[in-house]
């Protein structure tokens, strides 16, 4: 089978190379510019192009035989994610590919803002010599906080260079434990508290929906005063009217950035501030860069084509490179023992210490916590919740979220399990495992051990242990027509409480099921269907 690539940015030649060189590929270059690439696309199998070349639904559909868009750099911006991936278009970009390029200009803009280079710069160039020492002071990074958002590649690159200026660096990054972190000397905090220690925050997390504008008044209040901040990862990170307030007041201690909303950003509020430092877009543009930025997008466009391998996939759920069918089943038990927790949840969320145990979910923790995360939210926030906006809706609702070791759960060989703390303190623990790699199995909730299958019609009920239990339920169940698939009891110690799961044909009816409720053994009921 033959592919034909369509080539819509500037590749270093090398990389250019290796697409002519294959025998299974046409290669047409093209400049980036709408109507030539559309006349392109008519029989296009891939597109290789920067973010100046929209992925729309007017261009998908002009595109019948699409199959892989290679975007060259981090950002997905401009496509048409729902679309694309409906249509089976692999959406592949390169992250982290430029970490050092961009680590590096992180610096440079740091010790800019600190040292006071512009204005420098244009004294000496206007002749203002000598300048005014007072005024004009810079500030040292030694001694100084670095708060870092976002412990990527960038984010990592950035903390090693940061630690040898003698700085202090805090990070947040929610998808990371203690343990993940491989310099001892980068600390693992709360967003609150990176905010109000840090004497400069530096930006590195990923564009999605929900971190568009994140950078908003709110959080700017929460910085500390006279703080400078940096962002050289993407501008729909910024209120950029809310920025510009805080850098007039003088809240904002200085800014400096190399990406903006809209670029070029003639209509920025941020232009001509002072106390501000720019850069045209070019955190990743070096020679070195460049090179590997090429070559990596060209192999990944190569390798998605002919199915050899999908790295760096952004529309496969969460993992480049790894067999979704495989990590679909733990990702259904994670979301459901999500759903099931936020249904016995008395108050609102506050803390989620997730736990992944076994070789079957080593590398799976930042998709399974996703993934929990939109079980627990769904219920409560509607089908809009998806495992893209699931963290951001969890970090607007005040949830923190962490890893842990040392649950007392059950003992299996692969086990997916949290620990829910609640508003008022109370704490829920659920773990599940899967059987044969496919069925997924609830085996404790809290100190009741189980084990059902968390799918279908469900109640649960926790009672008092005592005579009868099952008899008066099964009768109301049966005068009122309702079938019982399976029952599942658990109990803490004989005599005392019970959690109990029945898996049911058809949920109950309100009438029923308040009868059930009303029955002097039943300390609380609650109906789910899951799936």
């Amino acid at each position: 089978m033959t592919y034909t690539i369509v080539v819509a940015t500037d590749l270093a030649d090398d990389s250019l190379n290796v697409l002519r060189v294959q025998p299974d590929l046409t290669v047409k270059v093209i400049a980036p510019n709408l109507p030539e690439v559309l006349a392109a696309l008519a029989d296009a199998d891939a597109l290789i192009a920067r973010d100046d070349v929209p992925v729309s639904a007017v261009m998908l559909d002009n595109a019948p035989n699409l199959k892989v868009v290679g975007r060259v750099g981090a950002a997905l911006t401009g496509i048409d994610f729902e679309k694309a991936t409906r249509r089976g278009v692999l959406l592949t970009h390169t992250p982290g590919t430029s970490a050092i390029a961009a680590a590096e200009h992180t610096i440079a803009l740091m010790l800019g803002l600190s040292r006071r280079l512009n204005s420098l710069h244009e004294s000496v160039k206007s002749g203002n010599w000598p300048y005014d020492r007072r005024r004009q002071a810079g500030l040292q990074l030694s001694g100084k906080t670095l708060g870092i958002i976002g412990l990527g590649k960038v984010g990592r690159a950035v903390a090693q260079r940061a630690l040898a200026f003698g700085m202090t660096v805090l990070a947040f990054d929610p998808y990371l434990s203690e343990d993940q972190v491989e310099e001892s000397r980068v600390f693992l905090v709360g967003l609150g508290e990176l905010l109000t220690r840090s004497d400069i925050v530096s930006l590195h997390v990923p564009p999605t929906p929900e971190t568009r504008g994140m950078v908003s008044a709110e959080f700017l209040q929460r910085m500390k005063a006279g703080a400078r901040l940096i962002n050289t990862a993407f501008g729909d990170l910024l209120d950029e009217v809310a920025v510009a307030e805080a850098v007039r007041s003088g809240r904002l201690g200085g800014l400096a950035l190399d990406v903006y909303r809209q670029e070029p950003p003639v209509n920025s509020p941020l232009i001509g501030l002072e106390n501000v430092l720019h850069t045209p877009h070019v955190a990743e543009n070096t020679v070195e860069a460049a090179q590997d930025l090429s070559l990596q997008i060209v192999h990944q466009v190569i390798d998605a084509l002919r199915g050899t391998d999908y790295r760096n996939v952004a529309n496969l759920p969460f993992l480049p490179g790894m067999d979704y069918e495989t990590i679909r089943p733990y990702l259904t038990l994670a979301e459901r023992i999500g759903t099931l927790v936020q249904l016995l949840a008395r108050h609102p969320v506050k803390r989620v210490a997730v736990e992944y145990r076994g070789e079957e979910v080593v590398g799976l923790v930042k998709p399974l916590t996703v993934a929990l995360l939109k079980g627990m939210l769904a219920p409560i926030l509607g089908p809009s919740v998806s495992y893209i906006n699931a963290p951001m809706l969890a970090y607007e609702r005040g949830i923190q979220v962490a890893q842990t070791k040392g649950l007392r759960v059950a003992d299996y060989a692969n086990l997916v399990s949290c620990q829910v703390t609640l508003e008022d303190g109370e704490e829920i623990v659920m773990a599940g495992t899967l059987l044969a790699q496919t069925e997924a199995h609830i085996v404790q909730i809290n100190e009741y051990r189980m084990n059902f299958v968390p799918e279908g019609h469900l109640l649960v009920m926790g009672s008092y242990d005592q005579p009868g239990v099952i008899g008066r339920v099964g009768t109301l169940m049966a005068e009122n027509a309702v079938n019982i698939a399976s029952w599942f009891t658990g109990r803490a110690e004989p005599g005392g409480q019970t959690l109990t799961v029945l898996s049911l044909d058809q949920p109950m009816a309100e009438a029923v099921f308040q009868k059930l409720l009303a029955l002097e053994f039943v300390r609380h009921a609650h109906q789910v269907h899951l799936g």
